[in-house]
Formats: structure tokens, C-alpha cells, sequence
């Protein structure tokens, strides 16, 4: 009979002790195997989000980051906007053999609290998700025309949250992610996209003309604040503004012309009218663009080429992405890994003290053993084999455990974040696992495995 046999008897004789060891040993391994798996899926959904486009051209207000977080994720309109221009430049312009695809994007929309992006339908068709994946629509739905200003498309969960789908219609509101301030437009959804993973399925797409047009109202709006102001200015200059043309101000600007007290003040407000609104100038939140690596040096300096547009700034979202998983998550699952480190170690612990337990009782099999003929080194081979198995069991177990685990929570975990995971979500670095749990039984294994390496065979026999 082999060794390891004869270890396994052994444990099939202690079944309800091994097991319990086994399952404890389980626990541990099942944390560690959850938390490898969570954390590899959230870095490859982190980095694949941005896939696509290896660039992203927008507003020079706000950091790099921020421009990520709002063209990417959608969590915030990154500040200020950029000429409609650049995109045409870098879409059939003098930039146009250095971008391989150009997308405008605009923000600041929302329906109940969702993300609304302004777009063209080459947002759904010369970009990829997920490395190569090309975006596909649930039956009876396609992509929006860019013909058809008030048309949509919208993503699997907000069709799943909202119940929304293909011949609804619905309306935008715009500023704060609560508001509920409606324009009166109203748009058309044609196409369900299907579950990606990405940021895409939490929001709505619409037609970037609509979005013009659904915001023309306040352009127009500006351009009366704008002609109160340069009333006021010009009583200002004449000495003239009496009570009566105090009040006269439409009640869109009175508030801030009221508010102005000298020229200057009324100086700052009608620049920062004028910058918010160009009159006659479309205006994007950034543009996504994947360069043409075919010429890759003039690829790699285009983004210093659109530097020097004024107010315009570049970022390779890859590199912002990475930057933000490995602060955010990065000593979590640290963290994480040395509490489940932990816990597998007492497991191990717990193992030792349930063959050290066993050891008076085992010491008359022992001496049984050594008197028919079994050398010191057997009998301690014997015991290291019985916790080896003991920690590789508990290991397997809790590697099912561990996925079986993320399967169930995969669903929560694709309503709350957009990220799919699943039972088969296999790691390759869960196999250092292995060699671990082997190491660990050796070392937990030695000291039972010394002691009965040292039984008295004449002593057991006679107790």
C-alpha cells in the first residue's frame, strides 16, 4: 500500500475532525481566490473601458484626470468645452492622416441622473469595446441616424433600470445630475446596445444635432443676458441709469446684471458670458480619437501638435487609467490579500493542532507500523502526506468556494458596477496557490511529523 494511501485512511478515519480542518483551510483560500479574481476582472474592466481610442482631445479647465473620469466614465462633464473645429480637423482636416477615427462627445445632460452624451453614430461603429468587441443591438433595435437629430440609442442597464426601450421617447434635463429641469425636446430611443461591461451601459446616446438644438434655448437665452449687459454698460458710461432701467434687465440676466455694481464687474460678465456661449460656434465636451499607428512617429507627436491649440489639452487615457486603478485599488487589494493571507495561516494553525491532538491517540498505529517493519522516516513521510492532502482538499474546496462565490454576487456586482464577472472568471495567478498550500502543510506538518518520528515503539506497545 503506497504512502499516500495510507495517509488518506488516515484521514478517512478522523472524517468529522479532517473535514472540519479542511473547511477551515477552505474559508481562507476561498477569500484569497475571491479577492484575486475581483481584482484581476476590475483591472482589465478598468483598463478595457478606454479601448477604442488611445486619445482624448478636450478643454484645457480642469486636470487630466478629471478629463478622463468625464469622456470615459461618465462620472462628471469635465469643465468648459472646445471648438466643434477641432473635431473636424482631426476628422477630415490637416490632422485627419494622423487619426485613424475621430468621435466628438458632449456632456452635461442627464435623465434621471443618467448621463446623456451627445455623439455621431461612428461612436457605435469604428470603435471596439473589451479589446475587439464590436457594439451590437438587442433585437428589433439598431443605431441611431445622423440624419435623425432627435434619435437614441441607450444601454443595457438603463433599459434594465428605467424601463425604457426601442420606440420610447424621453427627455433630457440639463446641470446637476438631479435636476429636474426638462428642455421641451424630446428624443426617440432606436436601439438597445447590448451588455458590455463598460461605462456605455449606463448611459444614453443621442444625436450630437439634437443636443445642439435641445441647448439652442439657452444660447439664445445668453444672447439676451448678453445685450441687457451692454445696456447696462453703456448707461453706465453716460451717467444715465436711472431706477426704472434698474428693473428693466430680462428676468434671465437680471439677477446678475442687478448684482454688477461698476463697468468692470459688467466687464467680467459679459467675458464670461461670451465664453460660455460663441454665438454661431458649435461647441463639444472633447473628441475620442485612435491614432493611425501606421506612421507612428507622427501617431506619438500629435498629442504635442493639438497642445498647441489654445485652451485645448490631450491625454492618453490608458496611462490615467492605470494611474487611478493602482490608487484607489491598488493597496486595497494589498490589504485584502494579507488579512486572507492571515486567515489561511490560522487555518494552517488550526491544521498542526488537529494532528498534534491526534498524536496520542495514533501512537499505538504508530508503533503497530514501526514494529512491522516501517522505518522512522516513513511514519513522518506518513503525516506530512496526511497534511498535505489535508491543505490541497481544503484548498480545491475553497477554490470552488472562492468562484462559486463571485458567481453568485455576479449579477450585484454588474447592476452596481457595469463589470461582468462569473464562476469561470480563472486567474493564472491562482495557481501559485499550489505550491503555497504545499509549503504551508510541509510546515505545519513538521512538528506532528517530528514527534511521531520520535514514538517509542516499546512504550506504545506496552501502554
Amino acid at each position: 500500500m503506497s504512502l499516500w494511501k495510507i495517509a488518506w485512511r488516515s484521514i478517512q478515519h478522523r472524517a468529522l475532525a479532517s473535514t472540519l480542518t479542511a473547511f477551515s483551510m477552505a474559508l481562507g483560500v476561498a477569500l484569497v481566490v475571491a479577492v484575486l479574481v475581483v481584482y484581476q476582472v476590475l483591472d482589465h474592466s478598468f483598463h478595457r473601458s478606454s479601448q477604442g481610442y488611445d486619445l482624448i482631445v478636450g478643454p484645457a479647465k480642469g486636470g487630466s484626470l478629471e478629463l478622463v473620469l468625464g469622456t470615459v466614465y461618465y462620472l462628471q462633464p469635465p469643465r468648459g468645452t472646445i471648438p466643434f473645429s477641432v473635431y473636424e480637423e482631426l476628422h477630415s482636416g490637416k490632422y485627419s492622416s494622423e487619426a485613424e477615427a475621430a468621435v466628438p462627445v458632449c456632456l452635461g445632460a442627464y435623465y434621471k441622473g443618467f448621463p446623456v452624451v451627445g455623439t455621431t453614430s461612428e461612436m457605435f461603429e469604428v470603435f471596439r469595446y473589451l479589446e475587439d468587441r464590436k457594439y451590437e443591438f438587442a433585437e428589433g433595435g439598431r443605431n441611431f441616424s445622423d440624419d435623425e437629430p432627435f434619435e437614441a440609442v441607450i444601454g443595457a442597464r438603463i433599459a434594465r433600470e428605467t424601463g425604457l426601450g426601442v420606440g420610447d421617447t424621453f427627455r433630457c434635463s440639463h446641470g446637476a445630475p438631479d435636476s429636474t429641469e426638462e428642455h421641451a425636446d424630446e428624443f426617440t430611443i432606436v436601439g438597445v446596445i447590448k451588455p458590455t461591461g463598460t461605462p456605455v451601459d449606463r448611459a444614453l446616446y443621442i444625436n450630437i444635432q439634437g443636443f445642439w438644438l435641445m441647448h439652442e434655448h439657452e444660447d439664445e437665452a445668453a444672447a439676451a443676458l448678453q445685450e441687457e449687459i451692454e445696456k447696462a454698460k453703456l448707461q453706465l458710461q453716460q451717467g444715465e441709469r436711472s431706477e426704472e432701467d434698474q428693473a428693466s434687465p430680462t428676468e434671465s440676466g437680471e439677477d446678475h446684471v442687478d448684482h454688477a455694481e461698476s463697468a468692470v464687474d459688467l466687464e467680467a460678465l459679459s467675458e464670461e458670458v461670451s465664453h460660455e456661449h460663441h454665438e454661431g460656434e458649435r461647441r463639444i465636451t472633447a473628441v475620442l480619437v485612435r491614432r493611425d499607428w501606421s506612421n507612428a512617429p507622427r501617431a506619438m507627436a500629435l498629442p504635442a501638435t493639438l497642445a498647441e491649440i489654445p485652451d485645448v489639452q490631450t491625454v492618453e487615457p490608458i496611462q490615467e487609467v492605470e494611474r487611478l486603478f493602482d490608487s484607489l485599488l491598488g493597496d486595497i487589494q494589498a490589504i485584502l490579500l494579507i488579512f486572507a493571507a492571515m486567515i489561511v495561516i490560522v487555518a494552517g494553525i488550526g491544521l498542526m493542532v488537529s494532528i498534534y491532538n491526534s498524536m496520542s491517540d495514533r501512537k499505538l498505529e504508530i508503533a503497530i507500523m514501526r514494529a512491522l517493519g516501517a522505518r522512522r522516516a516513513t511514519v513522518m513521510a506518513i503525516i506530512l502526506f496526511e497534511s498535505i492532502l489535508l491543505s490541497l482538499g481544503g484548498g480545491l474546496i475553497g477554490a470552488v468556494l472562492g468562484h462559486g462565490l463571485v458567481g453568485i454576487l455576479s449579477p450585484v456586482i454588474m447592476e452596481k458596477t457595469g463589470v461582468q464577472v462569473g464562476f469561470f472568471n480563472f486567474q493564472v495567478v491562482e495557481l501559485i496557490l499550489v505550491p503555497g498550500l504545499i509549503i504551508l502543510a510541509s510546515a505545519v506538518g513538521y512538528l506532528p511529523a517530528v514527534i511521531a518520528y520520535r514514538t517509542d515503539v516499546a512504550d506504545s506497545l506496552k501502554a
